[in-house]
């Protein structure tokens, strides 16, 4: 009988449950990148305002964290996305350059105090950062 062993191959098990990284965490590292890349976070934080109390350490970047997760997600409800970013809340907003997410209850107040200005000012943001860049690819120029 040959046996082929490979040291270099540790299997270890574990009773304690760990969660597995969300299917759609890749899309939002991508997302993310790309906005902090051509700096569309960074105006966002800065020129986007919602003058409203009690959101505590909350600003618009970390609403707009959230509802691009859910979006994007797939999850059916925004229960169900919380629940399964949960374990990752923290690398998630990272992604943001945010430290925390904020609760349901403060997103669904945020959701219900919102005005029309912050909703164009970030749907400026978003045009102006589509319409920098071409939508085709440029083969004399690369992309």
């Amino acid at each position: 009988m040959t046996s082929i062993v490979d040291g270099s191959v540790i299997i270890q098990t574990s009773v304690e449950a760990v969660p597995s990284t969300p299917s759609w965490f890749g899309e939002i590292i991508l997302i993310s990148k790309h906005l902090q890349k051509h700096g569309v976070l960074a105006k966002i934080s800065e020129q986007v305002r919602f003058a409203r109390k009690r959101f505590g350490r909350y600003d618009v970047i970390d609403f707009v964290a959230v509802l691009f997760g859910y979006a994007i997600s797939g999850e059916r409800t925004l229960e169900e996305f919380y629940q399964r970013l949960q374990p990752f809340a923290i690398p998630f907003m990272a992604l943001f350059e945010r430290d925390r997410v904020p609760s349901r209850s403060v997103l669904s107040r945020f959701l219900a105090a919102l005005t029309q200005v912050p909703v164009e000012a970030l749907r400026t943001h978003f045009l102006d950062d589509l319409l920098s860049r071409p939508l085709t690819h440029n083969k004399r120029e690369g992309w």
